[in-house]
C-alpha cells in the first residue's frame, strides 16, 4: 500500500463530517497531532442539526448500521462508542408498504423475519428469504477486508482468490437476477434491492455485489442513538478532544499553501495552519478546487441521484408508520429511469419516511411529532438545474404533501406545525457535485480502483476522505473512507491503535462540551 512520504507528525482535516472525524481518530490513536477545521460551528458535516422551534432535526443520514465500523474509529483512542451514545435498536427496521395497500415488517432476527415473509407471501417465499440471508452473508464475508475495506493502489489488486469467490456467489451479476434468484414475490423484490439506489444505479444495472447494503439494512441490524444522528458526530467530535485533537469550528478553508508537491499550510479565513499532510474530506468540487486541479478520467464523472427531503414538526403522527417507512409506488423500471436517465421527477413515487420521534419523544416538543420525508429525485446534471428549484420546490413540496395523504397520512398538511424545505439547490449551494448528497455513482468504472482515488496526483501529502472516493456511499463506507485515508498516513500503525492505546476518562463535569453523552 502507498503512503504519504516525509513527515507527517501534523494532520489538518479539513471537515468535521464522519470521514473526517473517523480519519481524526485514527490518526491520534496512531500517534499524530490532529487538528479538525469545519466550516461550520458544529460537528457533523451532512449529518447536522437544526432547531425548529423545538423541533430537533437530523440534516443528514437517518439510517445508522454496523455500529462495530464506527466503534472502530473510538477503539482507536481507548474510547467507546457505547459509552457515549445510546444505541437502540429498531425492530423491526424498517416497515414496507406498497402501492396494492399491502405491508410488511422488515426484521433483522432471521426467525422473526422468516414468520413475517411467510405470512405476508407464503411459506415458499420464507425458504426464499432464508437461503437469500445465507447468501447476503456470504456475500458481506467475502468482500468486506479485500473490497470494501482496502485501498487501490491498481486494478490488478482485484485478481485475487476472493473475486474468483465473489463471482462464484453471483456477486458481479445483476442485483434485479440475483434477488429474484430467491425471491419470486415483486413486493419483496423491491424490499431487498431498492438499496442500489443509495449507490445511483438502478437494480438492473447494479452489480450483485451492492446486495452488501442489504444485508447492512436487513441482516447487520439498523440502530437508532437517543438524541437523534446528530449525537454520533458530536460524540466523535468529543472523544477526539479528549485524545488531544483541536477542533476549529466555525472557520472556512480558503486554500491550500504548496510548495512544490508538498501541502505546507491550510490557510483559513482566520489564519494560517502549518501541517505535514491534509486530509481533505469535503465533496469532491470543493477538494478539486482546493487542489487548484480535477484529475484526468477518459470519461467523465457520473453523479447519483438526488434528493428532496422535507423536514415536518406537526401536531399529531399515524399508527401505520413506523421508524422507518418505505412506502413503494408501483412503478420500479420507470422510476429508477426517470431518476438516472431521463432527468424527470418521479411520476410514481416512492419514499422514505423517518419518523424519530416514535423511538425518542424528546426530539420534538411534548405531544408532538417529527417526520422526515425523502423523495428520490435526478441530479443537476439531467434534470432541473439548482436555479430551478427555487420555483419549483414550494410546488413540488405541495405534490409531495397530497400524494402522502392519498396514501393514508390524512390530515397531513394541516397537521403541520414547523418544516424545512431541502432540494438539490440546497445540496449544490453546499458544494456537493450535481446537487446530490450522495456523490459520484457507483457503476463499474467508478467502484473499487475505478473510484476517485484517495491519494492525490501531483500533491504528495494530501488525502482524500467521504462518499466521493474509496469505499464510497453511506455512514459505513464514509467511516471506513476516513480510516483508509489515515492508513495512506499512518501506515498499518493505524489497524494496531485501538489495541495498543488507551485514554484515561475525564469526569463528566469537565467533559468536552462536543461530546454528546448521553445517559444509558
Amino acid at each position: 500500500m502507498r503512503t504519504v512520504p516525509g513527515r507527517t507528525d501534523h494532520v489538518v482535516v479539513v471537515g468535521a463530517g464522519f470521514a473526517g472525524l473517523a480519519a481524526a481518530l485514527h490518526l491520534l490513536g496512531a500517534g499524530r497531532a490532529v487538528t479538525v477545521v469545519e466550516r461550520e460551528v458544529q460537528p457533523g458535516g451532512r449529518a447536522g442539526r437544526l432547531d425548529l422551534h423545538g423541533y430537533r432535526v437530523d440534516t443528514g443520514p437517518t439510517v445508522l448500521t454496523m455500529p462495530d465500523i464506527l466503534d472502530e474509529a473510538f477503539a482507536a483512542v481507548g474510547d467507546s462508542l457505547r459509552d457515549r451514545v445510546e444505541l437502540i435498536p429498531l425492530h423491526p427496521a424498517y416497515r414496507a408498504m406498497f402501492w396494492d395497500g399491502s405491508s410488511i415488517d422488515v426484521h433483522t432476527d432471521a426467525d422473526v423475519m422468516a414468520a413475517e415473509v411467510e405470512r405476508f407471501a407464503g411459506a415458499p417465499e420464507a425458504q426464499g428469504y432464508t437461503r437469500m440471508r445465507q447468501w447476503l452473508s456470504k456475500l458481506y464475508e467475502v468482500q468486506k477486508r479485500r473490497f470494501i475495506d482496502a485501498n487501490f493502489d491498481s486494478p490488478f489488486q482485484l485478481v485475487h482468490p476472493d473475486l474468483a469467490r465473489l463471482a462464484a456467489l453471483g456477486g458481479l451479476g445483476r442485483l434485479d437476477r440475483a434477488v429474484s434468484s430467491f425471491l419470486s414475490d415483486e413486493r419483496l423484490q423491491r424490499v431487498f434491492s431498492f438499496q442500489s439506489l443509495y449507490a445511483g444505479v438502478p437494480p438492473s444495472r447494479a452489480l450483485a455485489a451492492y446486495a452488501v447494503i442489504a444485508y447492512m439494512d436487513t441482516v447487520a441490524g439498523v440502530f437508532f442513538p437517543r438524541g437523534g444522528m446528530h449525537t454520533v458526530p458530536s460524540a466523535m467530535a468529543g472523544a477526539a478532544e479528549r485524545a488531544g485533537a483541536r477542533l476549529r469550528f466555525g472557520e472556512r478553508v480558503d486554500e491550500l499553501e504548496r510548495s512544490g508537491e508538498r501541502i505546507t499550510a491550510v490557510i483559513t479565513d482566520r489564519g494560517r495552519i502549518p501541517c505535514d499532510a491534509v486530509v481533505l474530506t469535503p465533496d469532491l468540487p470543493v477538494a478539486h478546487r482546493l487542489l487548484g486541479r480535477e484529475p484526468r478520467r477518459p470519461a467523465g464523472l457520473r453523479h447519483s441521484p438526488s434528493a428532496v427531503v422535507l423536514h415536518v414538526g406537526t401536531d399529531r403522527t399515524w399508527p401505520m408508520l413506523g421508524h422507518h417507512t418505505l412506502s413503494f409506488g408501483e412503478g420500479w423500471s420507470t422510476t429508477f429511469r426517470e431518476l438516472t436517465r431521463t432527468g424527470r421527477l418521479m411520476s410514481d413515487p416512492s419514499f422514505l419516511i423517518t419518523r424519530p420521534t416514535a423511538t425518542d419523544a424528546m426530539l420534538a416538543p411534548p405531544g408532538k411529532h417529527l417526520h422526515y420525508i425523502l423523495a428520490p429525485c435526478p441530479n443537476t446534471d439531467i434534470g432541473p438545474s439548482a436555479a430551478h428549484w427555487g420555483e419549483l420546490g414550494p410546488r413540488y413540496r405541495d405534490s409531495l404533501v397530497a400524494e402522502l395523504e392519498r396514501r393514508g397520512l390524512h390530515g397531513l398538511d394541516r397537521s403541520i406545525d414547523e418544516e424545512c424545505l431541502v432540494t438539490p439547490a440546497h445540496w449544490a449551494a453546499q458544494g456537493h457535485g450535481a446537487g446530490t448528497p450522495f456523490s459520484v455513482s457507483h457503476t463499474f468504472t467508478q467502484t473499487g480502483p475505478f473510484r476517485p482515488r484517495n491519494l492525490v496526483r501531483g500533491t504528495e501529502n494530501v488525502v482524500l476522505a467521504g462518499c466521493g472516493t474509496t469505499p464510497g456511499v453511506g455512514v459505513p463506507p464514509v467511516l471506513i473512507s476516513g480510516k483508509l485515508a489515515a492508513q495512506r498516513i499512518a501506515g498499518q500503525q493505524v489497524r494496531r491503535a485501538g489495541s495498543r492505546l488507551r485514554v484515561e476518562r475525564t469526569p463528566p463535569s469537565s467533559a468536552s462540551p462536543h461530546a454528546g453523552r448521553t445517559s444509558r
